[in-house]
């Protein structure tokens, strides 16, 4: 009987999906893409090994399915933050902690969309893809300097190119902060983040 305009099979094609995500998400973390296997993949996702490629056609359309899964789920949690009440400063310390937080907890994620990115083959869709995605979560700078530019909180300057440069930034600590050079506590360096981010962009 469809629910909400969806039926019993695609919700549970959702939920099969979602779960074959998180499980390639963890071994592509643990081992890279080339030593990965569909059979660890389908193990830890306790399906068979052909259930795989009933939702995918290869290991790299399963790899590139499971970086966009998780770079779209940790925009949906910015944006969710994005609007929630809050001067400009206090919004970019929000999405400063929530972007290196959810590196944090999603270690395996990380690994993949880091340590393995530059190993994609350069195929034109996948060039694509990760360079939306990264426009994508540009785009949320983008609009919190936008706001506090209209709130005259933020001085008028090019604010694509700044929303880059946070996002870069961002993710430069949180790479620290996982590799173990940062020595000091997740709040001691969202505030150096945001404090050198804030000196530029203030009004």
């Amino acid at each position: 009987m469809p629910v909400m305009g969806r039926t019993k099979k695609d919700v549970l094609s959702e939920f099969r999906r979602s779960e074959l995500l998180i499980a390639a998400r963890a071994v592509f973390g643990k081992k890279g893409f080339h030593d990965a296997s569909i059979e660890e993949i389908a193990e830890l996702a306790e399906v068979a090994k052909g259930t795989v490629y009933l939702y995918y056609k290869s290991k790299r359309d399963l790899y590139m399915e499971a970086l966009r899964f998780g770079v779209e789920s940790l925009n949906k949690e910015l944006k969710a933050r994005l609007g929630g009440p809050g001067t400009c400063l206090e919004t970019l310390r929000v999405l400063t902690e929530t972007k290196i937080q959810f590196f944090e907890e999603n270690r395996d994620f990380f690994r993949i969309y880091y340590s393995e990115l530059g190993k994609l083959p350069s195929h034109p869709a996948a060039i694509a893809m990760v360079r939306d995605l990264y426009a994508e979560h540009a785009r949320i700078f983008e609009q919190l300097l936008r706001n506090g530019i209209r709130h005259r909180e933020v001085r008028n300057l090019d604010v694509e190119k700044m929303a880059f440069a946070i996002a870069d930034i961002t993710r430069g600590i949180a790479t620290q902060r996982l590799l173990g050079t940062s020595k000091t506590g997740l709040d001691e360096d969202v505030d150096f983040v945001v404090d050198l981010l804030w000196k530029g962009i203030a009004r």
